[in-house]
Formats: structure tokens, C-alpha cells, sequence
């Protein structure tokens, strides 16, 4: 994160995943119709949980204080591999992995979204253990908007008028708010267009690699950094692991569980529910985490922020709008040719 969120509105997800190939998922008719709703329900459940819990990632990160943004981001990077590690040994999937890191087009993709994650992973921590967790939940407002804008940029797609509109209000936000700010609000623009580059990498990795392959790739490129941090912070005396006691002891341990459920949730959501659904959901995340700074931080909002707030859904609201329509005519036009062919 939500940093774990997907990285459009429409299309994309943070996992890359897939349904295994051979599985019932992959292949429909292996087990007979698919139950729909059950599967629907169950998609819902899995999606919710995935988005609160990276709604509510700021206060985890916040009882991990003294510990800074590196020391945590380092430490939940080799507490990753590890956990993955232990998940890869238990689904017997270390072939996958293998074939993962042969494929220098796959390995290559996932070490850039791999420094890419850790940017925006950094950049996250920092502004929420620097008491800006406000701005933070703007990056994720503001992301379905640079997702849009990079397929404009990057893969030369024409937007329809209502995405036009959005981009431009999102366009206008941003000014109001570096007003607001009284200067340009980096940790937000920094959040957005790290996780939508992010994205936009593991689209083009596509269903080549699962969540928890890709997650292990990534983590794997970024250990050994984050190793020499954790070495770096000890030698230095600023590293919290072992001098806060154990319960911060097991807390920062668990990084590894917190960073890879979430992301086995949203997997398994996003094999079962339309991604028009997925693009309505990811607005768990920031709403939760804007929440948590009001509420539980404390976190002072002027008026002159709260109307580039307001701007900003604005913005969302015209995206989501598009995204409906877009999603309506698309199920039309399938029942017609079905009715056609019929």
C-alpha cells in the first residue's frame, strides 16, 4: 500500500496475479459452472479484508515508534522473504520461482518494480512516521488519476471525455493544494507515480508470475540492501529491534505476515470479481487511512486543504462515473452479440 493498491482504477493490480495454470480458475470447465454468487460473495470478503487492512497499515507503523522509515521498510523487506519463503516451501512452488528468475524478461520487470515498490514503501513510511499521514492518503486518491494519465503518456491511449475532465480537475487539485501546503506536496505526488510506474511493470509482467512468486522476486532483489540497513543501523546504534523489548521485537517481525496477507487477499479477490468492481474498492484504502489521520493522529486539516481534498474527489468521482458507464456499455454490447450468435 495500499501500498498495495491496485494501480488503476480499471485494469491493474499490485500482484500480478493469476489464476495457476490448470487450475479450476484457469480452466471453467474443469469442475462444471462456476457458483457466481458464492464466488462473488467470497471475492467481496477477500477484497474488503485486503483493502482494510492496508487502510489501517498507518497505525501499524505508528506502534512500531521509535523505529524509523528505513529501519522498518528494511526489516519488512527480509521478514517478507522469509515469510514467502516458508509459503513457497509449504505450496511446493520453488519451480515456479525458478522459472521466474530464468525468464530474464520477468526478472528483469520485477527487480524495477521491485526499487520501485521501495520507493514508494520509503516514501509511505516516512510521511506517516513524520505525522503527514494526510498527505499519504492523498497519493492513493490522487493514483487512479496518474494511472490514467501514464496511459496517455507511456501507451499513447485515448481518453474519453469524462477521463479528460478528471485529469484536469486532478490537475487543478494539485495546484490547490500546493497553495494549501505552501509548497508542492512531494510525499503525495511521490506515493502516486511511484505505485502507478509500479503498476504499470507488473501489467506488463501480466499472468506470468502469482502474487506470491512476483512478491518473492521482488524482496529477493531488494534484501541484500535492506540487509546492509539493518547491519548499518545496528553498527550505528540507531536500530529498535532488539532494544525496544520483545514485544516490538515480534511486532517488527511480523512485518513479513502484514506486507504478504493483504496481497494473498486482494489475489484471491481479484480472480473472482470484475475489475470495474476491484477499481471501486481500492477507495477503502485512502478513505481509511485519511480517517486514521483525523481521527486517531490528530492531524490538522485548513480549510484551503480540505477544498483540494474536495477537488481531488471531484476528480475520482468523474473517473469512477467513466469507469461505470464504460463497464455498462461493455456488458450491453456483449449480451448483443450473444443474442446475435444465439
Amino acid at each position: 500500500m495500499p501500498e498495495g493498491i491496485p494501480a488503476t482504477s480499471v485494469a491493474t493490480s499490485p500482484t500480478g496475479a493469476s489464476p495457476a495454470p490448470g487450475s479450476p480458475a484457469d480452466n471453467p470447465s474443469a469442475k462444471g459452472p462456476k457458483p457466481a454468487a458464492k464466488d462473488t460473495t467470497t471475492g467481496m470478503l477477500f477484497g474488503i479484508g485486503a483493502y482494510v487492512l492496508w487502510g489501517l497499515l498507518p497505525l501499524y507503523f505508528f506502534i512500531l515508534m521509535p523505529a524509523g522509515a528505513v529501519e522498518i521498510v528494511a526489516n519488512r523487506v527480509v521478514w517478507s522473504l522469509l515469510f514467502c519463503a516458508l509459503l513457497i516451501t509449504v505450496t511446493r512452488a520453488w519451480r515456479v520461482l525458478g522459472a521466474a528468475l530464468k525468464d530474464r524478461r520477468v526478472f528483469g520487470s520485477l527487480a524495477l518494480a521491485a526499487f520501485l515498490i521501495a520507493i514508494n514503501w520509503l516514501t509511505y513510511t516516512y510521511g506517516v512516521t513524520t505525522g503527514q499521514a494526510v498527505e499519504t492518503s492523498l497519493g492513493y486518491f490522487i493514483n487512479p488519476l496518474v494511472s490514467v494519465l501514464l496511459g496517455v503518456l507511456v501507451l499513447k491511449e485515448k481518453l474519453r471525455p469524462l477521463q479528460w475532465a478528471a485529469v484536469g480537475v486532478g490537475v487543478v487539485a494539485v495546484g490547490v493544494l500546493t497553495y494549501s501546503y505552501g509548497k508542492l506536496p512531494w510525499i503525495a505526488l511521490t506515493l502516486a507515480f511511484s505505485f502507478g510506474l509500479y503498476g504499470f511493470v507488473k501489467n506488463r509482467v501480466g499472468s506470468k508470475v502469482d502474487a506470491i512468486t512476483s512478491l518473492s522476486v521482488e524482496t529477493m532483489v531488494l534484501a541484500p540492501l535492506a540487509a546492509v540497513a539493518m547491519v548499518v543501523l545496528a553498527a550505528g546504534g540507531a536500530s529498535t529491534l532488539t532494544s525496544q523489548g520483545a514485544g516490538h521485537f515480534w511486532l517488527l517481525l511480523a512485518s513479513g505476515v502484514i506486507t504478504a496477507v493483504p496481497l494473498l487477499f486482494f489475489g484471491a479477490s481479484a480472480r473472482r470479481l470484475p475489475m470495474t468492481t476491484i477499481g471501486l474498492l481500492q477507495y477503502f484504502a485512502p478513505v481509511l487511512q485519511f480517517l486514521v489521520a483525523l481521527l486517531v493522529f490528530r492531524e490538522s486539516m485548513t480549510v484551503e486543504r480540505w477544498i483540494g481534498f474536495g477537488v481531488v474527489w471531484l476528480a475520482l468521482l468523474l473517473l469512477t462515473l467513466d469507469m461505470l458507464g464504460a463497464a455498462r456499455r461493455n456488458s450491453l454490447a456483449r449480451r448483443a452479440a450473444l443474442r446475435r450468435a444465439g
